[in-house]
């Protein structure tokens, strides 16, 4: 396998795909947003903003095959649908941000990204290849937070709203929350609640949503399915 590795994921890496055919070239652009303004006795003048989104762009292809010229091992290769329609447009669907890798070259990319635009088609003299290309926009978390606003001597502190302010410099969990779970031997309800909604008291949410009696809440059987707030 090459050194060079092209990785897109989804769902803090519950899903991932690692492109099997290298790009070409990858084209990553970035643009500044500084603002111009005309200052009486002065002149123009530039205000330094922080920069717009950068936008990654590249095109490959997914082969039907199995060939040398493949960055992945030939057990570790799928069917071009699996690329295709198991993972880009179903994560695109979710709209929910995605995660781009890029390794081994002297410019590294690790950066939380949205799909902007993805083409793809089959071109004749190479039945069952799919060619793609495929256009990423960088995703920056942001959370509303409090600011303190001072008034007038004399009256206390006010707390107002601040919107769209940066997330803190730590990734953001981007999981999925899921829609059901399946009991495993040593499971119950406390441990269910806990897990997936922060509380452990918050059991009886769960009981409730499923209609699960008291009686039965320590004997339900491993592999139930149960529906999740």
């Amino acid at each position: 396998m090459a050194d060079y590795s092209l990785t897109l994921s989804f769902n803090h890496e519950a899903e991932a795909i690692e492109f099997p055919v290298l790009p070409e070239k990858i084209e990553v652009s970035s643009s500044g947003n500084n603002k111009t303004y005309d200052i009486s006795q002065l002149g123009e003048i530039n205000v330094i903003k922080p920069g717009k989104l950068a936008e990654i762009a590249f095109e490959s292809f997914f082969p039907a095959s199995w060939f040398p010229g493949c960055n992945v091992e030939q057990r570790e290769l799928f069917q071009p649908s699996h690329y295709i329609v198991d993972r880009i447009q179903d994560w695109r669907g979710k709209k929910h941000p995605v995660h781009l890798v890029l390794t081994g070259g002297p410019m590294n990319i690790n950066m939380d990204v949205s799909i902007e635009r993805f083409i793809w088609s089959e071109s004749g003299g190479a039945v069952g290849d799919i060619a793609y290309q495929i256009a990423l926009k960088e995703y920056r978390f942001y959370a509303a937070r409090k600011v303190q606003v001072a008034t007038q001597s004399g009256s206390a502190s006010v707390a107002m709203p601040k919107l769209l302010s940066p997330a803190p410099a730590a990734r953001p969990d981007t999981r999925v929350q899921p829609k059901t779970y399946t009991l495993v031997a040593g499971d119950n309800l406390w441990k269910v609640a806990q897990k997936f909604l922060g509380d452990g008291s918050k059991y009886k949410q769960i009981q409730s949503l499923n209609g699960i009696k008291d009686a039965e809440l320590k004997r339900l059987p491993i592999g139930k399915v149960i529906k999740l707030p």
